[in-house]
C-alpha cells in the first residue's frame, strides 16, 4: 500500500465532511481500484473520485495561469487548448459546489428554529451574520455585517478544500516516517495516549485531550519544523526597506524560506537532529516563533 496515497485520500474525505458536511468516498475507490474480490458501491463513488480528480487538475490549472502569459494561452493551441481544459474542468467544480451551497441553504431554511443546524463550515459562513449565526460580532460596516454570496461561500471551501488536504496527508505521512524510524519516541507517544484515555481508547476526544496531549504536539511541532508541508512564502513591501545592505522599492516581491529557518543554527540546538523533546522546555518558549510552517500567506 502506498501511504502517502492513502492519507492523501483519507484527508479528502475528512477535510470535505468537515467543511461541507457531505460524505465523500475516495477511500471507497481506493477499495475498488485496490480489490481483486469484493466491490463498493459504484455511483456515490464514482462522483466523489471524479470531484476530488477535479479538484487535483484545478491545482495544475493554477500554475498554468500564473506562469503562462495570456498570449501564450490565447494564440498558441497547445496553450489554449490546455486552457479551455483547465476552465471546463474548473466550471465542473463550481457547479458541483454551488450544488451543496444551495442544497445546504434549502436545509437550513427548512429547519425549525429551536432545532440545532449541523456543526460544520458550510453551514456557519451561510449562516453568519443572519439570525441563525453563532457569532456575536456587530459592527457599523454594512458591508461587513451581511451575509455572503454563494460564490464568497464557495471560494472559502474550495481555498479549505485545497489548502488542507496535501499539507495535512504530507505532514501525517512524515509523522508515520518518523515514529517508524524512532521506537523510542513512538512508545511514549502511546504511552502518553493510555494515560490521557485510559481503558476508552473510543470515546470522543474533547478540548481538554488536545491540550494534554503534550508530547503528540511536540511530535508534530518537530516533524513539521524538519518537513514543512510548504517550504516559502512570499511578502511584498509596502514602503521602501533596506535588506542586506540593499536598498528595496515599494512592491518588491521577496520570498522566505521556511526551511533555511527551520534548519538555521542560530534558532535552534542540533536543527538536523530529529528532537521532540526540545518542545517540552519552558525556556525553550522564545524559540517557539520560529516554527514559520503555520504561516499564512
Amino acid at each position: 500500500m502506498d501511504i502517502s496515497s492513502w492519507f492523501n485520500l483519507f484527508m479528502n474525505d475528512m477535510i470535505i465532511l468537515l467543511l461541507t458536511g457531505e460524505r465523500s468516498y475516495t477511500m471507497a475507490g481506493y477499495f475498488n481500484e485496490n480489490s481483486e474480490n469484493e466491490k463498493a458501491d459504484r455511483p456515490l463513488i464514482d462522483e466523489a473520485v471524479k470531484f476530488v480528480r477535479a479538484i487535483r487538475k484545478h491545482i495544475f490549472g493554477l500554475l498554468l495561469f500564473e506562469f503562462v502569459p495570456p498570449f501564450l494561452r490565447h494564440y498558441f493551441s497547445y496553450f489554449k487548448n490546455k486552457s479551455n481544459f483547465y476552465i471546463q474542468n474548473l466550471n465542473y467544480i463550481n457547479q458541483r459546489m454551488d450544488s451543496i451551497i444551495k442544497k445546504r441553504r434549502h436545509e437550513i431554511e427548512n429547519t425549525p428554529l429551536d432545532k440545532p443546524l449541523p456543526n460544520d463550515l458550510l453551514t456557519s459562513i451561510i449562516t453568519a451574520n443572519t439570525s441563525r449565526g453563532i457569532d456575536n460580532y456587530k459592527s457599523d460596516d454594512d458591508e461587513l455585517m451581511r451575509p455572503l454570496t454563494d460564490i464568497e461561500v464557495r471560494g472559502i471551501i474550495l481555498d479549505g478544500i485545497l489548502a488542507g488536504t496535501d499539507t495535512t496527508a504530507n505532514l501525517d505521512s512524515f509523522i508515520i516516517y518518523y515514529l517508524g524510524r524512532y521506537p523510542d519516541v513512538r512508545k511514549k507517544m502511546i504511552d502518553e495516549i493510555g494515560r490521557i484515555f485510559q481503558d476508552n481508547k473510543t470515546r470522543p476526544i474533547t478540548k481538554s485531550d488536545v491540550h494534554n496531549l503534550k508530547y503528540c504536539e511536540a511530535i508534530a511541532k518537530e516533524v513539521a519544523r524538519i518537513f514543512p508541508v510548504v517550504d516559502s512564502f512570499s511578502r511584498s513591501f509596502e514602503k521602501p526597506e533596506e535588506i542586506g545592505g540593499y536598498q528595496w522599492p515599494v512592491e518588491t516581491m521577496v520570498k522566505i524560506s521556511i526551511d533555511a529557518v527551520h534548519h538555521g543554527e542560530e534558532y535552534w540546538d542540533e536543527p538536523n537532529k530529529f528532537n521532540p523533546n526540545r518542545w517540552m522546555f519552558e525556556d525553550f518558549a522564545p524559540k517557539k516563533i520560529h516554527l514559520l510552517c503555520f504561516v499564512q500567506e
